[in-house]
């Protein structure tokens, strides 16, 4: 699957859309457009394709990626399957040549250090997954614990990165940058401007919400419709 069919996945299995009501995002934010990956990643057959189209991706970009590690709890069953296929990939698969790794939403209270916060510590060069960046906040939560923890973090990959300024006046790229000192790297698979773009030129909703979502995102209706 290249870049422009995964976008095409993604608008045709309604995974971005929009509402004449806003709707209140994970992070507290308003918006008439959603990204929700839920209906992908709880349905195999679409989950096989997804982490299919992710695995391609890491080997085809030559990502460093010795365990792929997503965020609790949303990316964490996306990252176990793809990471599963990677390492079956691999010309080095054996009995300990790959860690399956998983993240708790909550750390246990007690026992070893390593499961109070994983269900399979990462090891070597990570890569963090996360299905929708909107302010980024459940990601560098994470990524903050798992630095604690001695994890060698080397990117983030985000499904859907929504390209939203963040109170701080910096988008959650501009973020990741800043504050970890460029030291890990972002590849967003899709950027929800673009996608939105392509939505409403095919299913060319009512003018009155487009003019909504062009000021959401910034933009001329005119651009929006693809007509600048």
């Amino acid at each position: 699957m290249t870049t422009g069919s995964f976008a095409e996945f993604i608008l045709h299995h309604d995974i971005i859309g929009f509402h004449e009501q806003p709707l209140t995002l994970k992070s507290g934010r308003k918006s008439h457009f959603y990204v929700n990956w839920r209906k992908a990643s709880n349905d195999a057959y679409l989950l096989d394709t997804l982490t299919d189209f992710i695995a391609d991706y890491i080997e085809r970009e030559k990502l460093p990626c010795d365990t792929l590690y997503g965020v609790p709890e949303g990316a964490s069953k996306t990252a176990v399957i793809t990471a599963f296929k990677l390492a079956k990939r691999a010309k080095h698969f054996a009995e300990d040549s790959h860690i399956i790794a998983m993240g708790r939403a909550k750390p246990k209270p007690h026992g070893d250090p390593k499961d109070r916060f994983f269900i399979g510590a990462p090891r070597g060069k990570t890569l963090v997954l996360e299905d929708t960046v909107t302010t980024g906040l459940s990601l560098f939560q994470c990524l903050d614990q798992l630095l604690e923890s001695g994890v060698d973090v080397h990117g983030v990959l985000s499904l859907t990165d929504r390209s939203e300024v963040r109170d701080d006046g910096l988008t959650a790229a501009e973020y990741l940058k800043k504050h970890y000192h460029g030291k890990i790297a972002y590849y967003p698979l899709s950027r929800a401007p673009e996608l939105l773009k392509k939505a409403v030129q095919q299913r060319n909703p009512n003018d009155s919400l487009v003019s909504v979502l062009a000021s959401e995102l910034g933009i001329s209706v005119q651009e929006l419709r693809g007509q600048s």
